[in-house]
């Protein structure tokens, strides 16, 4: 999935950086350790570290990264009926709903997301999955597993430049293959982990463990609006789409506001009962170096590890000849 703020390439960097951060300080082992992703996106962190943890906290306000987490770290044990259901799903007759009223051209709206019968066939999956669902058909673990399979699959046929910010006028070529449902999935572990959907802010001053990973939205982008048809997907529920783009309303996020932005840190830092705190934030973010290492040095002992790394495609103001930035892992062990 395309996703802007995706830790996937940085991976190798961040596990490198969390573990020798523990190790040189003889922390808690890892296998002994509860790991907090609290603005977890794709999930693609808390996928790298659910094997090796005791366990995973995953978090995340909007819905449809609720429902990928859901499925990459709540799911931990095998779906047994996964090609079964699968199979069925992509063989459902087409429908004409609410996806392709509202976001494909045959259904009047001025919006192609997606191609026409890329949209009934969304529609079509969709509505099986919410009748099997009702029908206790499928358990909850399979409810999430296709759910993240239809919005992943969906999102491999989207008629956009990256983000669902705005449509192609004309359909691109990946946007004319036929959707095929293809299953998301997860690793399995012995232990179990937990998933919220809830503001980081509120859920900070409920939970406890020894490792959190902070990722936030660094600038004025706002998810909900960048992936409001993900959100439409995952929910399926009855709104009026608003203006050219579709968008549904969503809670905007202090994170997004550089008048808000260092309270919603500070805030966060001070009520965290974790020991160790690593916050990924890079130089184009609302908030300076300076001042992050200011407001964690208050609350403990501060480091700081950088790489440099390709700028998402879509995902910078800047000239074109700059395509790189620098991603700062910002490091507190509280007092």
């Amino acid at each position: 999935m395309n996703y802007i703020g995706s830790k996937l390439k940085l991976l190798p960097f961040l596990q490198q950086s969390i573990e020798s951060t523990l190790k040189k300080h003889n922390a808690k082992p890892l296998q002994d350790s509860i790991f907090c992703d609290l603005f977890a996106g794709s999930g693609a962190v808390g996928k790298a570290f659910k094997p090796k943890v005791k366990q995973v906290i995953s978090n995340d306000k909007e819905y449809y990264s609720f429902v990928l987490n859901q499925n990459y770290i709540a799911n931990h044990t095998p779906i047994i009926r996964a090609d079964e259901l699968i199979e069925t799903l992509n063989n459902t007759p087409l429908k004409k709903g609410k996806i392709f009223t509202h976001y494909a051209l045959g259904g009047g709206s001025g919006r192609q997301y997606f191609s026409d019968e890329n949209a009934m066939k969304i529609d079509s999956i969709r509505q099986k999955i919410t009748q099997w669902h009702n029908e206790n058909f499928i358990t909850q673990n399979e409810f999430y597993f296709l759910l993240t399979s239809l919005l992943e699959s969906s999102d491999s046929v989207a008629n956009t430049a990256c983000v669902y910010g705005a449509f192609l006028k004309r359909l691109k070529k990946s946007a004319t293959k036929e959707l095929v449902l293809s299953p998301a999935t997860f690793k399995l572990t012995q232990n179990s982990h937990q998933v919220f959907n809830e503001n980081a802010n509120d859920l900070i001053t409920t939970i406890s463990g020894d490792i959190l990973y902070l990722d936030p939205p660094y600038n004025a982008r706002e998810y909900g609006a960048n992936y409001h048809l993900l959100n439409t997907i995952a929910l399926y529920d009855d709104f009026t789409p608003r203006g050219k783009t579709g968008l549904r309303a969503y809670e905007k996020s202090a994170w997004c506001k550089k008048g808000d932005v260092e309270n919603a840190l500070e805030s966060l830092l001070q009520k965290a009962q974790f020991q160790w705190i690593f916050l990924s934030y890079n130089d184009e973010g609302l908030l300076d170096l300076e001042r992050i290492e200011n407001l964690m040095r208050k609350y403990g002992q501060y480091a700081c590890a950088k790489q440099e790394y390709q700028r998402f495609k879509a995902d910078s103001n800047r000239p074109q000849k700059q395509s790189k930035t620098t991603e700062y892992l910002h490091i507190l062990h509280k007092k």
